[in-house]
């Protein structure tokens, strides 16, 4: 193994040289740092300032590369060097932009600076290359699980990128919902009205295509493996089974009709002339451009009124408290179908909302064909002689009626996920407590009436991918489209969120990429979304592992299987490289190669820490990656003061925070501790899942290493910030500054 030989580049540019001392930070880097080379530049990122850095890289053997100049976010691709490990010193958005320019002020900027010198040093010496594990293969190969218009989307899609494709449809045919719709909304030019559905060219294409296999009236029996390495057991209807590998997985399966017995104030279950919008759509289909015929009595159908938000955007038991996102324009289509055969047609509404690039001019097409819109709220339906709809007038602010044919409930959504797979865990430890009856009886309830498993994986924490919310499978509606907690394994359609038709062509596109993504990255040993590109994974020091199992269960992302002795095993192609289970170990035996407990400690001890009689406080500041460390760097841009006794530490996730980092700078004589991640519970932005959440909850529990300390509880802080707080992570750093000049006081073990 060649020796290491650290070079250290300090810039001049973009003011550093005007407001620091860059000759004391070239001698701090030598002298503190341990660094072979250190040198400054007066642009380091210009063509001349890389080919300085490179040709010590090629020429003298540096294999280690500390920038000193602008945040590790910023000028990336500059800074991109082969072969070496490469820490970032952030002297301008986080000294030099975050100070007064002024002479009172100079010499704390300095400390500030040469601080992050040292902590530069100090990390890159503790880092390594990250190497191959040895599991990389590419696998152009997908499973779409669903036959709907998301499915053959996601299909057709791959097959066009030259995947291959197995399409699972447990049905007899190809179309989902879509298939079963008379006539579509249009995806331009909404002016038109309704148009023909394109589900049939779909499945054309699809039956066409070498690239894709159909598979009808069969289920996947069995998921195991990962990105790259999937082996799925396919089973049919007959009994016979079919294995395949692929690299990853697209899970399409839509939607299931809301149950519209539990509206029966609304007449569901009561009148067959009261329908949703999947039965008016069949009976419209039957009619093919005639008449429609009520099921009743067959009689001709010549006024129907359409209810909006039946059972939805409704907190009330049994209902959906969400929006499905379709049912507005699919009511004015569906009133067009009665306009056009000559009858008449009430959409009874309290908020109207057509999505898309079309749908204003789709409620312009149906006004223009007569469907008359009132601003109203059900509250019943009277199904005893004639249909009549009572509501509230929300314009006239009165009680009213209308007589109807045919009232037709736009009930919601409800994704055709499998089982929740954490219902089964919670079940699981609530049998290991006493006093959880109660508990154990509602979950073992919530499971029975649970659907079948749709991917049956053969994952440590259950069969099928987690729900987010109301059962859709998505990982994150906002931050994470198409991503699920399964890595490799993407949601489109309706099982993701609620939407209509163009927007599951458009997601099933998106899903599909981030599949061929997948398949791409696992056959290089790289990390998918958020880190993505990341060559490193997790190790552990097996003599000392206590086999507690915590990185085990505290994996978001079910990377972590035990052998048969019980000790971690690692799946990289799954692993997000989050750190979660850094941060869970309490023996401090898993690390990454280039991210470790060793590479943050290091840092934070190699602060110069003044004694208490200089009066000058130390306040270590570990900063979410993914929200902090940005909001941090535009609170830079923006010229925002932070106080100089601030050390920033930009750590993957909160998760991966160990409280042995804390343990440590208290140790040393830090005067405070702040921890910043994303927002946690059920609007998480943790682009980890559970990292924030893991980590409020271990920090918890450090009151008692305080204690034990004889330290103040307020030394030690955890906040959930977003990218957005600009001002507000400032003023947090300032106020525990403020906090422990005026109130706390210096940390007794500064030495």
């Amino acid at each position: 193994m060649s020796e290491n030989k650290t070079g250290a580049y300090i810039c001049q540019g973009c003011g550093l040289g005007e407001r620091l001392d860059t000759s004391q930070l070239a001698t701090i880097a030598k002298r503190d740092g341990k660094a072979n080379e250190a040198k400054e530049h007066e642009f380091l990122c210009s063509a001349e300032g890389v080919k300085m850095i490179q040709d010590d890289i090629d020429n003298e053997g540096v294999n280690k590369v500390v920038i000193a100049a602008c945040s590790r976010r910023a000028k990336t691709d500059a800074f991109r060097f082969d072969g070496v490990a490469m820490s970032r010193a952030n002297l301008r958005e986080g000294v030099i932009w975050v100070r007064p320019d002024n002479d009172e002020v100079r010499e704390t900027t300095q400390e500030m600076a040469d601080d992050y010198v040292r902590m530069a040093c100090a990390e890159v010496k503790h880092m390594k290359l990250p190497e191959s594990s040895g599991e990389q293969s590419l696998n152009r190969h997908l499973m779409v699980v669903g036959g709907g218009i998301s499915g053959l989307t996601s299909a057709i899609e791959a097959a066009k990128a030259g995947y291959k494709v197995d399409l699972v449809e447990k049905s007899g045919e190809l179309g989902g919902q879509v298939g079963k719709l008379y006539k579509s909304v249009p995806r331009k030019n909404g002016l038109q009205g309704y148009v023909d559905s394109e589900i049939g060219e779909l499945i054309e294409a699809v039956n066409a295509s070498d690239n894709i296999t159909v598979h009808l009236n069969t289920t996947v029996a069995g998921t195991e493996g990962a990105p790259g390495r999937f082996k799925a057991e396919l089973a049919t209807e007959s009994g016979s089974t079919n294995s395949i590998e692929i690299g990853a997985i697209v899970q399409a399966t839509g939607f299931r009709r809301y149950d519209i017995t539990q509206l029966d104030n609304l007449g569901g279950g009561k009148s067959p002339d009261v329908v949703d919008q999947v039965g008016f759509e069949e009976l419209a289909k039957a009619a093919n451009g005639g008449t429609i015929k009520r099921p009743s009595d067959g009689k001709e159908v010549s006024n129907v009124v359409f209810v909006q938000c039946a059972g939805q955007r409704s907190d009330e038991p049994g209902h959906l408290n969400y929006c499905s996102g379709h049912c507005c324009t699919t009511s004015i289509k569906q009133a067009m179908y009665v306009k056009d055969a000559g009858g008449d047609a009430t959409i009874l509404f309290d908020d109207l909302r057509t999505p898309g690039a079309t749908g204003e001019d789709f409620y312009r097409a149906g006004q223009e064909k007569g469907v008359a819109f009132s601003k109203g709220k059900c509250t019943s339906v009277d199904t005893s002689g004639d249909l009549k709809v009572n509501f509230k007038d929300l314009i006239l602010d009165e009680e009213a009626a209308a007589s109807a044919d045919m009232v037709v409930l736009a009930t919601g959504m409800v994704p055709a996920s499998g089982p929740n797979p954490y219902l089964q865990l919670e079940l699981d430890e609530a049998k290991k407590k006493e006093g959880e009856e109660e508990k154990v009886i509602k979950l073992e309830a919530e499971l029975a009436k649970a659907p079948d498993s749709i991917l049956n994986l053969s994952y440590r924490q259950g069969t099928d991918v987690p729900h987010l919310k109301h059962g859709f499978t998505d990982s994150h509606f906002i931050c994470f489209p198409y991503e699920t907690r399964r890595t490799g394994i993407y949601t489109a359609g309706p099982v993701r969120r609620p939407m209509d038709t163009a927007q599951a062509i458009e997601d099933a596109t998106g899903a599909t990429m981030k599949a061929i993504q997948a398949c791409e990255n696992a056959a290089q040993g790289r990390a998918a979304h958020p880190r993505s590109g990341d060559l490193s994974f997790p190790s552990f020091r097996k003599e000392g592992c206590t086999q507690c199992k915590r990185c085990t269960v505290e994996c978001p992302f079910g990377a972590i299987d035990e052998d048969e002795k019980g000790y971690p095993q690692y799946n990289e192609a799954r692993c997000r490289r989050c750190g979660t289970c850094m941060g869970a170990c309490p023996v401090r035996v898993i690390s990454f190669e280039n991210y470790s407990v060793e590479t943050v400690g290091q840092q934070l001890k190699n602060v110069d820490i003044p004694d208490e009689f200089d009066e000058k406080p130390r306040i270590l500041v570990l900063a979410c990656e993914n929200d902090a460390y940005p909001a941090l760097d535009m609170a830079g841009m923006n010229r925002e003061e932070i106080s100089p006794w601030a050390r920033i530490i930009p750590v993957r996730c909160l998760g991966s925070v160990n409280t042995i980092w804390i343990t440590d700078a208290l140790n040393s004589g830090y005067d405070g501790v702040m921890l910043m991640g994303c927002q946690k519970g059920d609007n998480y932005q943790c682009h980890f899942v559970k990292g924030s959440e893991m980590a409020h909850y271990r920090m918890s529990k450090i009151d008692d290493t305080l204690n034990q300390l004889n330290l103040e509880k307020e030394r030690v802080q955890t906040y959930e910030v977003s990218i957005a707080d600009i001002q507000r992570i400032p003023k947090l750093i300032n106020d525990m500054d403020k906090m422990i000049v005026d109130e706390i006081g210096m940390s007794p073990f500064k030495f």
